[in-house]
């Protein structure tokens, strides 16, 4: 049987409705007609009801070695509302009197409707509440997912070389290279993770820019203060919410540790035989961690840091990354040995899925990047010859409603699988209107990379187009001092400068065209072996390292959350001092392989400019 602990009206209430039911489970209620929500007993379910701002919260229940607490609950509600600090101050001053007050709004009536209401969820599922609303009496559900961190009922597993094996799941399937039809799960997706009370995601935004409907999906974090958006860029709102949320998701694998505790921390040189070599990814250069206020640290085989399991198809076993490398914004003990970002994270039905997606990421961003170090002056696409109209209809709504010349490259590397560079360029004299944008793609399929190199472009130009008349002298001011180039808005506001034009003449200079039919595809027949996929690097002697990233919010919809490393490959950065091509010798070496230059470049031959990736 219940049993209603408490005094005052809503108790009164609450023990009356219960002997009007049959219900048989044992709980403890505790009632309070003000703030207060009582004590837990341990070992007992457990249902807290009280009144909060002139709003009754019935919930959550409690139940003996279920996840899903009380504290749960105040976790996500405080992270995910935007008035929790000023909640936070008025209950510095004011929380003892209103934990006892009873609130002037609670009438006869209104306990009534609350012990319904409290005897139904005594007896319900765990992980929701009610709230009532005193003056209207309006009741509203929301649901939470546990909090894995939760120092009441959380339980995460150590990180350990056995959890890291990689269990692929199923393959991905043409023509869309999913395992599922994730937008037909709409509903149950935005059930599951969006709620402006309690949920993981705060509710969305709509917007329309660059031909494309926007959606915005804003995340915030486990740190006071910090958030990440999830952005969908599609042609219709619910695909577009869709991905905003598939985004938004992908962050919240990214930024930190949610599904393992890091247990390992030594230096590179006690773990070697074991662990990845930060150097093969790219390191500063040595005149900018000689600069005073440099966020990161040199790398010595004798520093300690915090060290994550990935998994190595190279080496065919679990190997080591530091863990700052694994998620880009860990709160270590000490500076990072190099600049993180989400290159290569990725969400996915399955974990192939999620390691396609992270791989073709890491292609899109590597092959940007390789062009514009190595000054490639690679063909151009005429995107009038798509066996997709979608294509030229999409770029024609891009000039439509910006003016700009939509211009597309080819920038395939070795590995063959197609990427694509696009760009936006301005017609007219007006100097107060960027001179271009940049963006990119890579898929499998050529016009799917095309497609998303033009998803990216039209949001990202029409934005430039609304901010650039305030940052004119700021675009000027970098084409004269790189170091200015501090964030990711600085890379393309310096492009928006008519005098930075000509640093990308080695494209635009250019007079090959090429056919989109003339383009490659990395073809796959039936459902995709991601193996396939990742023996074309190690082909050309590079490895490929995931690191399962996936928490238990992600299983929740049965889904697995990736980041990918590919040592050799140039990883984007943000902030010109944090360019990271020290010590890599393939950016020297493929454009001499791919027949773009007669000799291998040497580091001096390098483009020194800002890149323009946005």
């Amino acid at each position: 049987m219940a049993e209603v602990v408490g005094t005052g009206l809503l108790a009164e209430e609450i023990t009356i409705a219960l002997k009007d039911r049959d219900g048989r489970a044992e709980v403890t209620i505790t009632a309070c007609d003000g703030w207060a929500r009582g004590p837990r007993r341990d070992g007992a379910a457990w249902l807290p009801v009280r009144v909060e701002y002139g709003v009754a919260v019935i919930g959550p229940l409690e139940r003996p070695g279920e996840p899903g607490c009380v504290t749960c609950f105040e976790t996500r509600r405080d992270r995910v509302r935007t008035d929790s600090a000023d909640r936070a101050a008025v209950l510095a001053v004011h929380g003892p009197e209103l934990a006892g007050r009873a609130s002037p709004y609670l009438g006869r009536l209104a306990a009534r409707t609350i012990a319904a209401l409290a005897a139904h969820a005594a007896e319900g599922p765990g992980c929701a509440v009610w709230y009532v609303d005193l003056r209207t009496l309006t009741a509203e559900r929301h649901t939470f997912l546990p909090e894995p961190h939760c120092p009441d009922c959380g339980d995460l597993p150590d990180d350990d070389r056995a959890s890291a094996a990689f269990e692929p799941g199923a393959a991905p399937r043409p023509p869309g290279y999913r395992v599922r039809n994730v937008p037909a799960e709409h509903g149950a997706l935005l059930d599951t993770y969006v709620d402006g009370e309690c949920g993981l995601i705060r509710p969305l935004v709509r917007d329309t820019l660059g031909g494309l409907v926007i959606a915005g999906a804003m995340l915030p974090l486990r740190f006071e203060g910090g958030s990440e958006p999830g952005v969908g860029r599609t042609r219709g709102y619910r695909a577009s919410e869709v991905t905003a949320v598939l985004e938004a998701l992908e962050r919240w694998g990214g930024v930190e540790p949610g599904g393992k505790r890091t247990r390992v921390r030594a230096s590179y040189a006690e773990v070697a035989a074991d662990a990845l070599d930060p150097r093969t990814l790219g390191e500063h250069d040595t005149s900018s961690y000689e600069m005073e206020g440099f966020a990161f640290r040199p790398f010595a085989e004798d520093a300690v840091c915090d060290w994550v399991w990935g998994y190595s198809f190279a080496r065919r076993s679990p190997i080591l990354v530091p863990e700052s490398l694994a998620y880009y914004y860990v709160r270590g003990r000490e500076r990072p040995f190099l600049f993180e970002i989400s290159n290569g994270c990725a969400l996915g039905g399955s974990m192939a899925e999620a390691l396609l997606y992270g791989l073709l990421e890491t292609v899109e961003r590597d092959a940007f990047l390789m062009t514009w170090y190595g000054r490639l002056p690679v063909p151009r696409i005429d995107p009038g010859t798509a066996r997709d109209r979608t294509i030229p209809l999409q770029a024609a709504a891009i000039i439509a409603e910006t003016g700009y010349r939509v211009e597309l490259y080819d920038t395939t590397m070795e590995h063959g699988i197609p990427s694509v560079w696009a760009m936006g360029v301005r017609q007219d004299g007006d100097p107060g209107r960027p001179r271009l944008v940049c963006a990119a793609g890579a898929h499998l399929v050529p016009e799917k990379a095309v497609l998303s190199a033009l998803s990216e472009l039209g949001p990202l130009l029409a934005d430039l187009i609304r901010r650039y008349p305030d940052e004119v002298h700021r675009a000027q001011e970098m084409v004269t001092n790189p170091d200015l180039v501090a964030t990711m808005h600085d890379h393309s506001t310096l492009y928006g400068a008519d005098a930075a034009f000509d640093r990308l003449s080695f494209l635009t200079g250019g007079t090959g065209v090429r056919g989109l039919p003339d383009m490659e595809a990395f073809t796959v027949p039936g459902d995709l072996d991601v193996m396939r996929v990742v023996d074309r690097f190690l082909a050309e002697g590079m490895d490929v390292v995931v690191i399962d990233q996936t928490t238990p919010e992600h299983r929740a919809r049965g889904f697995s959350c990736v980041k990918v490393l590919v040592p050799g490959t140039l990883p984007m950065t943000f902030g010109h001092r944090n360019r990271r091509v020290r010590g890599l010798t393939r950016p020297l070496e493929l454009p001499y392989r791919l027949g773009h230059r007669d000799t291998p470049l040497t580091p001096a031959d390098l483009n020194p400019d800002p890149h323009p990736f946005p």
